[in-house]
C-alpha cells in the first residue's frame, strides 16, 4: 500500500517511514501541509498519517482538503503530543478514523495501520510476499519460509531479517538498525542487539553455501551480503 505521511520533524515522519516500509509498504513523507496536499494532486495513495500540528495549516484543514483529493474510503490517521480531549475531538470530528498519542510505539503504529487498512481495502488481505532467493517473507502475516518450509522467528528477528535483506550490500550502523526495529526511546543493551543478529542469522542459515552471509563491520554495525554478487 502507498502511505502519505505529514509531519514536520524530519525523526519522526522517517521513523513511522520505517515501520511502514519495514511491513512491506511504500512511504512518501511531507513536512509541510501544502506541499502534502500539492502530492496528493500528483500521486495517489490509500492512506494518509499527519500530524496536528504543522506550522503552516491547522489539522483539520489539512483534513478537510485532503478528503476532497482522496476517495473517500482512503483512512486517514492524525498524530498529536497533547493526550486532552481539544485534539482528538477536532481530529475526530473533522472525519479521522483513528488517532495516536505520542511518542509514538512501533508495535501499536503498525497495529492501527494494518487494522485501517484491512477495513478500507478487504479484498486486498492476502500475504504480501517478497523474495530474496530462497526466502519468502510474508509481510501481513509477519511469516518467513526458506525453500517452502516455515522458519520461528519471533516478530522483531522477522523485521530485523527483512531489514537486512532490503539493504543488501550495504551496511548498516547499529544506531539505524536499532531506530528502525527498536523503539527509538528505548534504551538498548549492546548485547541484545548481537543475540538477535545471532539468532537471525542461524534460524535463517545465513551462510556462503546458502548464496548470503550476514557479517559484522567492525565498529560500524551488520551488513548482509550476497554470495558472487
Amino acid at each position: 500500500m502507498r502511505i502519505a505521511v505529514l509531519d514536520s520533524d524530519r525523526s519522526q515522519a522517517d521513523l513511522i517511514c520505517q515501520v511502514l516500509t519495514g511491513a512491506g509498504h511504500a512511504c512518501l513523507s511531507f513536512d509541510s501541509g501544502k506541499d502534502m496536499l500539492g502530492g496528493l494532486k500528483k500521486d495517489s495513495f490509500d492512506m494518509l498519517i499527519l500530524d496536528w500540528h504543522v506550522a503552516d495549516l491547522s489539522g483539520v484543514e489539512v483534513l478537510r482538503r485532503a478528503k476532497e483529493k482522496l476517495p473517500a474510503h482512503t483512512p486517514m490517521m492524525f498524530v498529536t503530543g497533547n493526550s486532552g480531549e481539544d485534539d482528538i475531538v477536532a481530529g475526530v470530528g473533522a472525519g479521522a478514523d483513528d488517532y495516536m498519542i505520542k511518542p509514538l510505539r512501533r508495535g501499536e503504529l503498525l497495529a492501527r495501520v494494518q487494522a485501517l487498512l484491512r477495513r478500507a481495502y478487504p479484498s486486498q488481505n492476502g500475504a504480501e510476499q517478497l523474495q530474496f532467493g530462497p526466502y519468502v517473507f510474508e509481510t501481513r502475516p509477519g511469516r518467513l519460509l526458506m525453500d517452502g518450509s516455515l522458519i520461528d522467528v519471533t516478530h522483531k528477528e522477522f523485521y530485523l531479517a527483512l531489514l537486512f535483506f532490503r539493504n543488501i550490500g550495504r551496511p548498516l550502523s547499529r544506531a539505524y538498525i536499532h531506530e528502525a526495529v527498536w523503539m527509538r526511546e528505548t534504551a538498548l543493551p549492546s548485547r541484545t542487539m548481537d543475540t538477535h543478529v545471532s539468532r537471525v542469522r542461524n534460524k535463517l542459515q545465513l551462510r556462503p553455501e546458502n548464496g548470503f552471509r550476514l557479517v559484522p563491520v567492525y565498529s560500524y554495525g551488520y551488513r548482509l551480503e550476497k554470495m558472487g554478487a
